[in-house]
């Protein structure tokens, strides 16, 4: 799809939460290449002002952001004023956090968290974007979530949970908005060159298939309009197969023995 067909089904603005770093910044990045203007979300002011001089500078779009913690129940109060006047007909619910290590030993506070911005925030986002999108009669919807979304991962119990939830949300808003125009996908990236890697222990080292955000990014937004799934990287897709079609008890066991060995 050109840049000024996209811009065309997909409007003129975007909101992209988790905005700040990672796949979350690689798609504003994406956008505005497209000729779309971004309003990026995040919590570090220093790096969606650095985001927003980057795109503006490009010239090809403008850049607008909203620093706000989607762990907060009244961060929508913080967001929704923003979008007024624009028209927005993509939203990329991307903002997420992790958490490692046995599940009897996570902080109570780090799991709430990462329910909070993996699961209640994407929820929320959709509710609040999906009624003007349905207005406008085309856009897209992406829910950033991930192959552990696919499976019970040991030494990741509440992050992969909070990916399971992400699948089987934009699976449903796919199911009920499909006849709409609205292009709902969830994007499952495996593991990707981002500074979460380093915030959760995990080795570089002891992966395989580490992609980089940039091609993550453009990879999903290329999927849109192609189906409610999209896997990146044929390494991902084949871990996805491998899950998909090995004995459940087997496929939790490898994916708990690589997972100690990426974080040992």
């Amino acid at each position: 799809m050109l840049s000024g067909e996209f811009a065309a089904r997909y409007g003129s603005w975007a909101v992209v939460t988790g905005a700040s770093s990672g796949i979350g910044r690689a798609l504003a990045e994406e956008l505005a290449r497209r000729g779309v203007s971004v309003l990026a979300v995040a919590r570090r002011r220093d790096r969606l002002e650095s985001l927003r001089a980057q795109i503006v500078s490009s010239g090809t779009a403008e850049c607008e952001y909203v620093v706000c913690d989607l762990a907060d129940p009244r961060f929508l109060e913080h967001l929704l004023p923003a979008c007024a006047g624009k028209d927005i007909g993509l939203v990329a619910c991307n903002a997420g956090v992790g958490a490692k290590g046995l599940h009897a030993q996570t902080p109570p506070e780090q799991i709430a968290r990462v329910v909070a911005v993996n699961c209640t925030a994407a929820a929320l986002v959709a509710r609040a974007f999906l009624p003007r999108l349905l207005k406008r009669g085309r856009g897209g919807l992406m829910i950033t979530g991930s192959i552990e979304g696919y499976l019970g991962f040991p030494y990741s119990a509440t992050y992969s949970a909070s990916k399971a939830f992400a699948r089987s949300l934009g699976e449903a808003i796919w199911g009920e908005t499909r006849s709409s125009g609205i292009d709902v996908l969830v994007l499952a990236p495996g593991a990707t060159d981002t500074e979460i890697l380093d915030a959760q222990g995990i080795a570089r080292a002891r992966l395989s298939g580490v992609m980089k955000p940039e091609a993550v990014a453009k990879a999903a937004l290329d999927h849109l309009g192609r189906g409610p799934h999209f896997v990146p990287g044929a390494h991902n897709k084949m871990m996805v197969a491998a899950m998909k079609v090995l004995p459940r008890r087997l496929a939790v066991r490898l994916a708990g023995r690589a997972m100690r060995s990426a974080l040992e």
